[in-house]
C-alpha cells in the first residue's frame, strides 16, 4: 500500500469506530408541542436533563427545547404558555445514528437530534458529547503510526479550538478554529510557548504534571470557556498535551438551571431517604467513569452497547475497580433509567435476612415484622435496575430462589401468598471467578448462565496504568473541594511512583492515599518524599527485581535484553510478559516491533 494513503486509511478506521450512536444520550426526554413551558421545566429539573425533544404522535422529532429557552418564560410568569411557542428558536439539526462523529464536528450546531432510518427518535448529542469523543479519538490516534499526519487531519476537521504542545510547552499544532477565536494567525502561533499565545492557559502545567483536566473553566478574551487539557503519554513519559475549547462558560440562566437541579435533587433524595433509604437514580454515567486505557474504553463501549437491551449483565473484577459505577452508568443509559437504581451487597446481608431483604415480607411473617409488612429490593426496583453486588457470596438456597424469580419474573414476599410480578433489570457483580465457583459446586450453573448473558470485565488498576494520572487529577480536585483546601498538584517523580505501584486495593486504595495526603499535607505540591513509605518501598523493591526498568531504561540494548529475557521466561506469552514488566501490552507490542523480537 502506498504510504501516503496510510493516514487517510487510519482516519477512516477511526471514523468507523467513532459513530454518533456511541456518544449520544440514548434515553432523551420527550414531550408534545401542547405541553406547557412549566411542565417541561419541571420535567427537566426532575430528570437532570437540559433539553427535551418535542415529538409527534408517532415519535418523530419535530423540535428541541432547552431550559435556556424556557427560563425566561418562567421568570416572567408565562409558564403556562405552550411549548410550541419555543419551537424553532434552538439551534439543532437531525442526523443519522451511524454518522461518523468526525463528520458531525464540521457542523457548528449546538444540538443534534439522532434518528433511525424510519425517522424515529433515538437520542440527542451535544457539543460536550462530541468533544468527549474527540478527546478519546485524539488519544487513540496518538498511539498509531503516522500520528502527526492523523492529528493534522483530525484537528482541521474539528469545530472546537484545538491546540497541541510538545514536552516543552511549545505549540506544535493549532487548528483554524482556535486561531479564529483568539484572533492570532495560526502560523504565528506555531513554535511559540503556549502561555505567550493562549490567555490563562495551563497546558504547559499539564505537560509538567501529567494530570488531565476535563471541564475546567478558562477565561479567554473575557469569556468563560470550558476546556479539556489532556497529557499525551509515550513509553511512560509525557511528550506533550492537547488543549480543547468546548463551549462558552455558563451564563446566568444556566446557573439558575444548576440551582434548580440541586434543589430538586436535594428534595427528592431527602424524601426518599426518609421513606425508602435507597438511591432514586444513579449517581454516575459512563462518561463520568474516568480512564482512557484500552481496557477501560473497551468496558465502557461494551456497557454502552448492552445498556439499551433488556438483558442480564454480569460485571466481574476485583474489589475497588468500580463495578457499581459501571452498573449505574448502564442504568442511566437504559430504558429503565426513569426507575430507581437499587443496590444490594449480597455479602453484607446476614444469611437469615437476605430473603426478606430481596423479596420483602408481609405483616406477621415473623416476630418483630413491621405492621403492614415491608417491600423488598425487587419491589423497590420495579421498572428500574436491581444491582446485586458480590452475588458469589449468596447462600445456595437463595441462589435457587433467585433463579426462579429470574425465570418466571415473579416472586412472593416472605410470609405472603400473593405473587408479585417484577420487571426490574438485574445487573450482578462479583469479585470471584464464578465459572470456577460453578466447577467447585459453590455456585449454581443454571443461575450463572442466567445472570451472565453478557459479561463485562473490569481490569484492575495495575493493568491499566494509563488511567492513573486521570484518576489522580479527578480525586485531587474533588477531595480538595470536599475539605475546602486549595487544589494540590503532584510532582512528576511522585506521579511515577503512583504509576509503578501495584494498587492491590485498586481505585478505592488510590483514593484513600490521595485523601490522606490532602488532609495531612500542608504543602501545595505532593512530592515523592511525602508519599507513604510502603508505596516507596514496594516500587523501589520492584525496580531492584527488574520488573520495571523498561519504563526508565535509556540503554536500548539493555531494554531489548530485558524484554527478550522476560519473553523467554514466560515462554512467549505476551500478556504475562507485559504484566511482569509493569507495562501495557500495547506498549510491549511497540517494543517488540521496534527491536524486531518474535
Amino acid at each position: 500500500m502506498n504510504n501516503s494513503f496510510e493516514p487517510q486509511r487510519r482516519i477512516k478506521e477511526l471514523e468507523e469506530n467513532f459513530l454518533v450512536q456511541d456518544w449520544m444520550d440514548s434515553v432523551p426526554l420527550t414531550a408534545r408541542a401542547d405541553n406547557s413551558v412549566q411542565e417541561l421545566a419541571e420535567l427537566m429539573a426532575a430528570s437532570h436533563k437540559e433539553n427535551v425533544v418535542i415529538v409527534s404522535s408517532d415519535n418523530k422529532p419535530i423540535g428541541l427545547v432547552t431550559l435556556r429557552l424556557l427560563l425566561p418564560y418562567i421568570l416572567s410568569g408565562e409558564g403556562s404558555s405552550p411549548v410550541a411557542d419555543c419551537l424553532g428558536k434552538e439551534d439543532f439539526i437531525i442526523i443519522q445514528k451511524n454518522e461518523p462523529l468526525l463528520n458531525v464536528y464540521r457542523n457548528d450546531s449546538t444540538w443534534f437530534v439522532v434518528r433511525d432510518e424510519s425517522n424515529k427518535l433515538l437520542g440527542v448529542l451535544n457539543r460536550n458529547n462530541i468533544s468527549d469523543g474527540l478527546s478519546d479519538l485524539l488519544q487513540k490516534a496518538d498511539k498509531l503510526e503516522h500520528t502527526a499526519e492523523i492529528l493534522d487531519i483530525v484537528l482541521e476537521r474539528a469545530y472546537e479550538g484545538v491546540a497541541v504542545v510538545d514536552h516543552n510547552g511549545i505549540i506544535i499544532q493549532f487548528n483554524d478554529a482556535y486561531s479564529r477565536f483568539i484572533g492570532i494567525d495560526k502560523h504565528y502561533a506555531l513554535g511559540k510557548q503556549v502561555e505567550e499565545i493562549i490567555e490563562n492557559t495551563k497546558l504547559h502545567q499539564t505537560v509538567r504534571t501529567g494530570l488531565p483536566e476535563r471541564g475546567a473553566i478558562q477565561y479567554i478574551n473575557g469569556q468563560a470557556m470550558v476546556v479539556h487539557r489532556l497529557p499525551l503519554w509515550k513509553n511512560g513519559k509525557v511528550v506533550g498535551a492537547v488543549g480543547m475549547l468546548i463551549f462558552e462558560g455558563l451564563n446566568e440562566l444556566y446557573k439558575i438551571y444548576e440551582n434548580m437541579q440541586k434543589s430538586y435533587r436535594s428534595e427528592q433524595l431527602t424524601n426518599e431517604a426518609a421513606n425508602l433509604n435507597i438511591e432514586s437514580s444513579a449517581r454516575f454515567t459512563l462518561d463520568e467513569i474516568i480512564g482512557q486505557s484500552e481496557s477501560t474504553m473497551h468496558s465502557k463501549s461494551l456497557a454502552r452497547k448492552i445498556a439499551k437491551k433488556h438483558i442480564n449483565v454480569l460485571l466481574t473484577g476485583e474489589s475497588g475497580t468500580g463495578k457499581e459505577m459501571f452498573a449505574q452508568g448502564i442504568h442511566e443509559l437504559s430504558p429503565f433509567s426513569t426507575g430507581r437504581f437499587v443496590s444490594v451487597n449480597c455479602g453484607a446481608v446476614p444469611e437469615h435476612l437476605i430473603e426478606s431483604e430481596l423479596f420483602g415480607y408481609d405483616e406477621g411473617a415473623f416476630t418483630g415484622a413491621k405492621k403492614g409488612g415491608k417491600p423488598g429490593k425487587f419491589e423497590l426496583a420495579q421498572k428500574g435496575t436491581l444491582f446485586l453486588d458480590e452475588i458469589g457470596e449468596m447462600p445456595p438456597y437463595m441462589q435457587t430462589k433467585l433463579l426462579r424469580v429470574l425465570q418466571e419474573r415473579e416472586f412472593e414476599r416472605v410470609g405472603g401468598l400473593e405473587s408479585i410480578k417484577t420487571d426490574a433489570r438485574v445487573i450482578a457483580a462479583s469479585n470471584r471467578n464464578l465459572y470456577e465457583e460453578v466447577k467447585k459446586g459453590n455456585f449454581r450453573e443454571d443461575l450463572y448462565y442466567r445472570i451472565n448473558i453478557v459479561e463485562i470485565p473490569i481490569a484492575p488498576l495495575r493493568e491499566r496504568k494509563e488511567d492513573i494520572p486521570s484518576l489522580i487529577a479527578h480525586y485531587l480536585t474533588s477531595i480538595c473541594s470536599k475539605h475546602q483546601v486549595e487544589v494540590k498538584s503532584i510532582s512528576s517523580e511522585a506521579l511515577q511512583v503512583f504509576i509503578q505501584y501495584k494498587w492491590e486495593g485498586n481505585i478505592r486504595e488510590l483514593r484513600n492515599v490521595i485523601e490522606n495526603l490532602v488532609v495531612l499535607l500542608e504543602e501545595e505540591v505532593i512530592e515523592k518524599k511525602h508519599l507513604p513509605s510502603y508505596l516507596l518501598v514496594e516500587t523501589e523493591s520492584r525496580s531492584i527485581k527488574g520488573e520495571l526498568p523498561i519504563l526508565k531504561a535509556n540503554d536500548e540494548e539493555k531494554e531489548k535484553q530485558i524484554i527478550n529475557s522476560s519473553l523467554e521466561k514466560n515462554q512467549g506469552n505476551k500478556l504475562k510478559t507485559a504484566k511482569e514488566l509493569g507495562i501495557h501490552r500495547t506498549t510491549l507490542y511497540q517494543k517488540l516491533k521496534k527491536y524486531n523480537l518474535k
